[in-house]
């Protein structure tokens, strides 16, 4: 896309004043003048190449949520799992690594893990469905370790069932396979599982990974947690990686300031992602995936082309300063395209009906826009 189409569409966005999917974005002067009022609050100094009181107090308030022994805080997620890939790839000589058909670390970071560590991807499962124990149980050979995503983000914030999570776990076990956690948007998880606390969620996994500027909301950050022995192979990736930064306090302080209420607002994020579920369910022509939302997130399906919902939707962001989102291309299904929403604090003020609605006139305005191209018009 032109650099100019793209300023055009930035500003658009930055008109609109009604947003559905995720948080409300603060202009960054305003966000670091929080950041910087919250520590002064907490009376924290600077942190020093991953030493002080602000990272360390963080590191160990999330390990002890997830129960986990250790942990490390890291610029970026991409870091973090090619660090956990080859920790375990190293420690088994076993350059392979295991991973979903849509796992972010295949399809969103450049082969990182092959070109910077030399590892091979096995893909398991299928691409339209979470990991299930049965394809871990079908692979030929067994990977150093494995990645499993919880929620999938790319099939729309699917889930494995409690049973099959734990069945996952065993047949981890029982073929000497690490099992790793990418979870980036593991906060959205816990509400989908009954209640079960984060350490139930991630008691099993060798390693867990999880990220705070999507669910929570901070400029950026993640977390990598394990054993002791684990995070401290992991704290000398990370300097060989460059991300063992001279100071982070700004991505620390924005994570661990907002964290406790961002947590909390989960299951009620769930249950509108619920109800808005719902409410698409009745516009004609949208398909929901999945039918039910297993996360705070959800993918709306259309039967139109990327280039004709983009069109329509800055139409409607133009007029009624309405921003409905970005799709994320072609759904599989020629023709069709797909959106993402992620429930957060901008739904929460939303009448589920009036986005349904928007996004019924979105699909209208996007039909008419095809038609006009095939017809020449």
């Amino acid at each position: 896309m032109a650099a100019t189409l793209v300023d055009e569409r930035q500003a658009l966005r930055s008109a609109c004043t009604v947003f559905v999917g995720g948080h409300p974005r603060q202009l960054p002067g305003q966000e670091l003048i929080e950041i910087g009022e919250w520590c002064n609050s907490q009376g924290y100094e600077a942190d020093l190449y991953g030493a002080g009181k602000l990272i360390g107090e963080f590191e160990s308030r999330v390990a002890i949520l997830l129960g986990k022994p250790s942990a490390v805080f890291m610029p970026s997620g991409t870091m973090a799992q090619q660090i956990a890939s080859r920790i375990w790839s190293d420690r088994s000589a076993n350059p392979t690594i295991g991973m979903h058909p849509t796992c972010h670390v295949e399809n969103h970071e450049q082969k990182g893990y092959a070109f910077l560590h030399n590892l091979k991807p096995i893909l398991v499962g299928e691409s339209t469905r979470p990991i299930l124990a049965k394809d871990i149980k079908s692979m030929a050979l067994s990977p150093a370790s494995l990645i499993v995503e919880l929620p999938a983000r790319e099939i729309g914030g699917q889930l494995p069932e409690w049973d099959q999570l734990a069945e996952i776990k065993k047949c981890c076990r029982e073929r000497d396979i690490r099992l790793c956690l990418d979870g980036a948007r593991l906060w959205e998880s816990k509400a989908f599982y009954d209640e079960r606390s984060y350490a139930d969620i991630c008691a099993g996994f060798d390693s867990v990974y999880v990220s705070f500027y999507k669910g929570i909301g901070a400029p950026a950050g993640a977390m990598l947690l394990g054993d002791a022995a684990f995070i401290g192979e992991a704290r000398v990736w990370q300097r060989r990686h460059g991300g063992n930064l001279f100071q982070q306090q700004a991505y620390v302080a924005g994570a661990a300031m907002k964290f406790d209420q961002r947590i909390a607002r989960m299951p009620a994020f769930f249950e509108r992602a619920k109800c808005l579920a719902k409410a698409l369910s009745s516009v004609e022509g949208v398909v929901v995936n999945p039918k039910s939302p297993q996360s705070s997130m959800m993918h709306l399906h259309f039967p139109a082309s990327v280039e004709a919902i983009e069109a329509a939707r800055d139409e409607i962001a133009e007029v009624e300063k309405l921003w409905l989102g970005a799709p994320r291309g072609a759904s599989g299904v020629p023709g069709w395209c797909a959106f993402e929403i992620s429930v957060g604090e901008n739904l929460m003020t939303q009448d589920v009906n009036m986005v349904a609605d928007a996004y019924r006139r979105l699909l209208e305005g996007a039909r008419g826009i095809d038609h006009a191209a095939r017809s020449g018009a």
